[in-house]
């Protein structure tokens, strides 16, 4: 299976491919795809070296343009559509209609992938996707079980793409507003949950309050770590008792279903992760392809490789096992 690894820097795009990675995905520093944060994606020289770089080692590059364009603005998202053509990238990942529609009509020859914030998760969308628009892959939402996914695949006609390690949201991909609802920037728009500009922390008689568009979201001790504040990993208090109420800061690691992913019929595994560093990039990469070679080549799949890169030391199957059911 094909492994997808993120990069959020040029730095950790080549670190990934060094790495191992059969292909890499990654975005604009701008507000056309979902990790808009300051300091992270690419310019238009930096896509250009960077799918070169890739090219010549046999790596493959996705681009991710998956925010929903405002009205009125649409050609900020065409022009990123024809630039990462321009660019050489292997496929965009989309998720608005009217951007599939531009890709479709403009540039026939463009493979083009349905993103995770399109929140597809039957064979009824995915397969009207693929009639309208000539989608490949879609990447599907952690939402889905491995039965799922491979009733899935039986039948529709396209790859799919499914998360198997990295930062896990409890929310259906394409449809939180939470973060919204406190800072009144969109992820799906403004390409950016919990934007930076929001955060602050105080000192308040002792601990350490972190908040997000003036909400308290988490409250440490002196010697605790304060972690980004975003709201569904948030620590509150409801009837005396102080939680993450939402999520615990885990990690999602599907490690040990690579084979039945393989069995389900899923084509490409993806690892979250555009805003960690090109040192994470490389061990994540490493131990995944040495995952799936593993699996490829008939012998025991590694254990436990993962979990000291996980968020918060913890790690779960998430929804792949639904074990709540």
């Amino acid at each position: 299976m094909e492994i997808v690894c993120p990069a959020g820097t040029p730095a950790a795009l080549r670190a990934a491919v060094k790495a191992g990675a059969h292909t890499v995905y990654c975005g604009f520093a701008d507000e056309t795809n979902a990790r808009n944060f300051p300091g992270l994606n690419f310019d238009r020289d930096e896509m250009r070296e960077g799918i070169a770089f890739a090219h010549h080692r046999g790596s493959k590059v996705l681009v991710a343009i998956n925010t929903y364009p405002r009205a009125g603005d649409e050609a900020i998202w065409h022009n990123a559509i024809t630039d990462a053509k321009t660019a050489g990238a292997d496929a965009v990942i989309l998720a608005d209609p009217g951007l599939l529609a531009y890709g479709r009509d403009r540039h026939p020859d463009l493979r083009l992938h349905l993103s995770v914030q399109a929140a597809a998760a039957n064979a009824d969308i995915i397969n009207f996707y693929a009639d309208e628009f000539g989608v490949k892959r879609v990447v599907l939402p952690r939402v889905l079980s491995v039965p799922e996914i491979k009733a899935i695949n039986a039948e529709t006609k396209v790859e799919t793409e499914v998360f198997v390690f990295g930062g896990l949201c409890v929310m259906a991909e394409g449809r939180c507003s939470l973060s919204s609802y406190a800072t009144g920037e969109s992820p799906n728009m403004n390409g950016v949950c919990s934007p930076a500009e929001h955060v602050q922390y105080h000192e308040t008689g002792g601990a350490l309050d972190a908040k997000l568009g003036g909400y308290t979201i988490h409250r440490v001790g002196k010697n605790e770590p304060a972690p980004y504040p975003t709201l569904c990993k948030g620590r509150f208090k409801a009837q005396e008792l102080t939680a993450h109420l939402f999520e615990n800061p885990v990690s999602l690691n599907a490690e040990q279903l690579i084979p039945q992913l393989a069995s389900a019929g899923v084509t490409a595994l993806k690892i979250e992760g555009r805003q960690r560093s090109r040192s994470y990039v490389a061990q994540v990469v490493r131990n995944f392809r040495a995952a799936v070679d593993a699996l490829e080549a008939g012998q025991p799949m590694p254990k436990g490789m993962m979990a000291r890169l996980s968020e918060g030391g913890a790690t779960t199957a998430g929804a792949y096992k639904k074990t709540w059911r």
